[in-house]
Protein backbone atom coordinates (compact mmCIF):
# COMPACT_ATOMS: atom_id res chain seq x y z
CA UNK A 1 0.00 0.00 0.00
CA UNK A 2 1.48 3.33 -1.04
CA UNK A 3 0.69 6.99 -1.30
CA UNK A 4 -0.67 8.41 -4.55
CA UNK A 5 -0.13 11.86 -5.94
CA UNK A 6 -3.34 12.13 -7.97
CA UNK A 7 -5.27 13.69 -5.12
CA UNK A 8 -8.47 14.78 -6.85
CA UNK A 9 -12.12 13.95 -6.13
CA UNK A 10 -13.30 15.58 -9.34
CA UNK A 11 -14.64 12.33 -10.79
CA UNK A 12 -16.40 11.09 -7.66
CA UNK A 13 -20.16 10.96 -8.18
CA UNK A 14 -21.03 11.97 -4.62
CA UNK A 15 -19.21 15.31 -4.77
CA UNK A 16 -20.39 16.44 -8.18
CA UNK A 17 -22.04 19.83 -8.15
CA UNK A 18 -20.16 21.27 -5.19
CA UNK A 19 -17.88 24.27 -5.60
CA UNK A 20 -14.27 23.69 -6.56
CA UNK A 21 -13.11 25.33 -3.34
CA UNK A 22 -15.36 23.04 -1.30
CA UNK A 23 -14.06 19.99 -3.13
CA UNK A 24 -10.49 21.12 -2.52
CA UNK A 25 -11.23 21.48 1.21
CA UNK A 26 -12.67 17.95 1.26
CA UNK A 27 -9.63 16.58 -0.58
CA UNK A 28 -7.36 17.98 2.12
CA UNK A 29 -9.30 16.03 4.75
CA UNK A 30 -8.73 12.75 2.91
CA UNK A 31 -5.80 10.40 3.09
CA UNK A 32 -4.79 8.87 -0.24
CA UNK A 33 -3.85 5.24 -0.79
CA UNK A 34 -3.09 2.90 -3.67
CA UNK A 35 -3.81 -0.83 -3.32
CA UNK A 36 -2.42 -3.57 -5.52
CA UNK A 37 -4.49 -6.12 -7.41
CA UNK A 38 -5.91 -8.69 -4.99
CA UNK A 39 -5.16 -6.56 -1.93
CA UNK A 40 -7.89 -6.22 0.67
CA UNK A 41 -9.07 -2.65 1.21
CA UNK A 42 -11.72 -3.31 3.86
CA UNK A 43 -11.82 -6.34 6.11
CA UNK A 44 -15.28 -7.14 7.47
CA UNK A 45 -13.73 -7.24 10.94
CA UNK A 46 -12.15 -3.79 10.65
CA UNK A 47 -13.01 -1.43 13.48
CA UNK A 48 -12.58 1.77 11.48
CA UNK A 49 -15.65 3.49 10.02
CA UNK A 50 -13.96 5.36 7.17
CA UNK A 51 -15.57 6.06 3.79
CA UNK A 52 -13.61 5.32 0.61
CA UNK A 53 -13.85 7.27 -2.64
CA UNK A 54 -12.66 5.16 -5.58
CA UNK A 55 -10.52 7.43 -7.77
CA UNK A 56 -8.99 4.78 -10.04
CA UNK A 57 -9.34 1.03 -10.54
CA UNK A 58 -11.92 -1.66 -9.86
CA UNK A 59 -12.96 -3.21 -6.54
CA UNK A 60 -15.27 -6.03 -5.55
CA UNK A 61 -17.55 -6.19 -2.52
CA UNK A 62 -17.60 -9.74 -1.17
CA UNK A 63 -18.34 -11.92 1.82
CA UNK A 64 -17.25 -15.46 2.59
CA UNK A 65 -19.26 -18.39 3.87
CA UNK A 66 -18.07 -20.50 6.81
CA UNK A 67 -16.60 -22.94 4.30
CA UNK A 68 -14.62 -20.12 2.65
CA UNK A 69 -16.82 -19.80 -0.41
CA UNK A 70 -16.81 -16.33 -1.94
CA UNK A 71 -20.13 -14.53 -2.30
CA UNK A 72 -19.83 -11.46 -4.53
CA UNK A 73 -22.24 -8.55 -4.07
CA UNK A 74 -21.06 -5.89 -6.48
CA UNK A 75 -18.18 -4.52 -8.54
CA UNK A 76 -17.36 -0.82 -8.34
CA UNK A 77 -15.34 1.41 -10.66
CA UNK A 78 -13.88 4.92 -10.74
CA UNK A 79 -16.26 7.53 -9.34
CA UNK A 80 -17.93 5.16 -6.87
CA UNK A 81 -17.60 5.15 -3.09
CA UNK A 82 -18.01 2.53 -0.38
CA UNK A 83 -17.87 2.07 3.37
CA UNK A 84 -20.72 4.50 4.04
CA UNK A 85 -22.92 2.07 5.99
CA UNK A 86 -20.55 1.80 8.95
CA UNK A 87 -19.89 5.55 8.82
CA UNK A 88 -23.60 6.31 9.01
CA UNK A 89 -24.72 3.95 11.80
CA UNK A 90 -21.37 3.34 13.55
CA UNK A 91 -22.04 -0.38 13.17
CA UNK A 92 -19.69 -3.12 12.01
CA UNK A 93 -18.60 -3.51 8.42
CA UNK A 94 -21.11 -5.45 6.33
CA UNK A 95 -18.66 -6.89 3.78
CA UNK A 96 -15.07 -7.13 2.60
CA UNK A 97 -13.75 -5.01 -0.26
CA UNK A 98 -10.93 -6.33 -2.46
CA UNK A 99 -9.04 -4.53 -5.24
CA UNK A 100 -9.63 -6.25 -8.59
CA UNK A 101 -6.98 -4.07 -10.24
CA UNK A 102 -4.58 -1.53 -8.85
CA UNK A 103 -6.90 0.91 -7.12
CA UNK A 104 -6.46 4.44 -5.80
CA UNK A 105 -8.80 5.57 -3.03
CA UNK A 106 -9.34 8.69 -0.97
CA UNK A 107 -10.17 7.82 2.63
CA UNK A 108 -12.43 10.10 4.68
CA UNK A 109 -13.16 9.67 8.38
CA UNK A 110 -16.76 9.17 9.57
CA UNK A 111 -17.02 12.53 11.36
CA UNK A 112 -15.81 14.40 8.29
CA UNK A 113 -18.20 12.37 6.13
CA UNK A 114 -21.16 13.26 8.38
CA UNK A 115 -20.15 16.92 8.30
CA UNK A 116 -19.94 16.84 4.50
CA UNK A 117 -23.45 15.39 4.19
CA UNK A 118 -24.81 17.94 6.68
CA UNK A 119 -23.30 20.82 4.70
CA UNK A 120 -24.37 19.44 1.29
CA UNK A 121 -28.02 18.27 1.26
CA UNK A 122 -27.80 17.26 -2.42
CA UNK A 123 -25.01 14.81 -1.56
CA UNK A 124 -27.01 13.48 1.38
CA UNK A 125 -29.93 12.86 -0.97
CA UNK A 126 -27.63 10.95 -3.33
CA UNK A 127 -26.61 8.72 -0.43
CA UNK A 128 -30.28 8.14 0.46
CA UNK A 129 -31.08 7.17 -3.13
CA UNK A 130 -28.09 4.83 -3.23
CA UNK A 131 -29.17 3.13 -0.01
CA UNK A 132 -32.69 2.75 -1.40
CA UNK A 133 -31.25 1.13 -4.51
CA UNK A 134 -29.21 -1.25 -2.35
CA UNK A 135 -32.32 -2.29 -0.40
CA UNK A 136 -34.24 -2.93 -3.62
CA UNK A 137 -31.35 -4.95 -5.07
CA UNK A 138 -31.04 -6.97 -1.88
CA UNK A 139 -34.77 -7.69 -1.84
CA UNK A 140 -34.66 -8.86 -5.45
CA UNK A 141 -31.64 -11.04 -4.75
CA UNK A 142 -33.31 -12.63 -1.71
CA UNK A 143 -36.39 -13.42 -3.78
CA UNK A 144 -34.28 -14.96 -6.54
CA UNK A 145 -32.30 -17.09 -4.10
CA UNK A 146 -35.51 -18.18 -2.38
CA UNK A 147 -37.66 -18.90 -5.41
CA UNK A 148 -35.46 -19.61 -8.43
CA UNK A 149 -33.41 -22.66 -9.31
CA UNK A 150 -29.70 -22.31 -10.06
CA UNK A 151 -30.25 -22.22 -13.84
CA UNK A 152 -32.78 -19.41 -13.54
CA UNK A 153 -30.59 -17.44 -11.13
CA UNK A 154 -27.82 -17.52 -13.73
CA UNK A 155 -30.25 -16.24 -16.38
CA UNK A 156 -31.30 -13.43 -14.05
CA UNK A 157 -27.69 -12.44 -13.32
CA UNK A 158 -26.82 -12.35 -17.02
CA UNK A 159 -29.88 -10.17 -17.63
CA UNK A 160 -28.88 -7.80 -14.82
CA UNK A 161 -25.38 -7.37 -16.24
CA UNK A 162 -26.60 -7.08 -19.83
CA UNK A 163 -29.11 -4.33 -19.04
CA UNK A 164 -26.27 -1.93 -18.29
CA UNK A 165 -25.18 -2.05 -21.95
CA UNK A 166 -28.50 -2.36 -23.77
CA UNK A 167 -28.31 -1.19 -27.40
CA UNK A 168 -31.08 0.32 -29.59
CA UNK A 169 -31.26 -2.90 -31.63
CA UNK A 170 -32.27 -4.85 -28.49
CA UNK A 171 -28.87 -6.52 -28.17
CA UNK A 172 -26.35 -6.19 -25.35
CA UNK A 173 -22.77 -7.07 -24.54
CA UNK A 174 -21.21 -7.99 -21.23
CA UNK A 175 -17.57 -6.82 -21.17
CA UNK A 176 -15.24 -8.36 -20.32
CA UNK A 177 -16.58 -11.91 -20.50
CA UNK A 178 -17.32 -12.84 -16.87
CA UNK A 179 -15.49 -15.80 -15.41
CA UNK A 180 -17.67 -18.75 -14.44
CA UNK A 181 -16.49 -18.39 -10.85
CA UNK A 182 -17.63 -14.74 -10.76
CA UNK A 183 -21.16 -15.60 -11.85
CA UNK A 184 -21.24 -18.58 -9.51
CA UNK A 185 -20.27 -16.43 -6.52
CA UNK A 186 -23.05 -13.95 -7.30
CA UNK A 187 -25.87 -16.49 -7.56
CA UNK A 188 -24.72 -19.08 -5.02
CA UNK A 189 -24.00 -21.99 -7.31
CA UNK A 190 -20.99 -23.81 -8.77
CA UNK A 191 -18.69 -23.00 -11.68
CA UNK A 192 -19.71 -26.29 -13.28
CA UNK A 193 -23.37 -25.28 -13.23
CA UNK A 194 -22.55 -21.91 -14.77
CA UNK A 195 -20.52 -23.57 -17.52
CA UNK A 196 -23.38 -25.95 -18.32
CA UNK A 197 -26.02 -23.20 -18.38
CA UNK A 198 -23.91 -20.95 -20.61
CA UNK A 199 -23.32 -23.86 -22.96
CA UNK A 200 -27.07 -24.49 -23.15
CA UNK A 201 -27.76 -20.79 -23.80
CA UNK A 202 -25.11 -20.69 -26.53
CA UNK A 203 -26.56 -23.77 -28.20
CA UNK A 204 -29.97 -22.05 -28.25
CA UNK A 205 -28.42 -18.78 -29.55
CA UNK A 206 -29.51 -16.87 -26.45
CA UNK A 207 -25.88 -15.84 -25.89
CA UNK A 208 -22.85 -15.78 -28.16
CA UNK A 209 -19.20 -15.50 -27.24
CA UNK A 210 -17.49 -12.58 -28.95
CA UNK A 211 -13.82 -11.64 -29.01
CA UNK A 212 -13.92 -10.04 -25.59
CA UNK A 213 -17.61 -9.93 -24.79
CA UNK A 214 -20.56 -12.15 -24.07
CA UNK A 215 -23.16 -11.06 -26.62
CA UNK A 216 -26.92 -11.29 -26.03
CA UNK A 217 -28.47 -10.85 -29.51
CA UNK A 218 -32.07 -10.51 -28.24
CA UNK A 219 -32.34 -9.12 -24.72
CA UNK A 220 -36.13 -9.50 -24.76
CA UNK A 221 -35.77 -13.23 -25.22
CA UNK A 222 -33.56 -13.53 -22.15
CA UNK A 223 -35.88 -11.22 -20.19
CA UNK A 224 -38.87 -13.39 -21.10
CA UNK A 225 -37.03 -16.45 -19.80
CA UNK A 226 -36.43 -14.73 -16.47
CA UNK A 227 -39.92 -13.23 -16.15
CA UNK A 228 -41.56 -16.55 -16.93
CA UNK A 229 -40.09 -18.22 -13.87
CA UNK A 230 -40.28 -15.13 -11.66
CA UNK A 231 -43.93 -14.67 -12.47
CA UNK A 232 -43.52 -10.96 -13.22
Amino acid sequence: MSKNNSNSLEGISLVKGIKKSQRAALEKRCSWRTFGEGEQIIDRHDENRDVYFLVEGQVRIVNYSLSGREIAFDDLGPGDYFGELAAIDDGPRSANVVAQTQATVAVLGPAAFAEFLHDHPAAALRVMKRLTYMVRQASERIMDLSTLGANNRIHAELLRQAMTSLKPDNSAEIRPIPHHSEIASRVSTTRETVARVLSDLARDDVVKRGRNALVIPDIHRLADMVEEVRGD
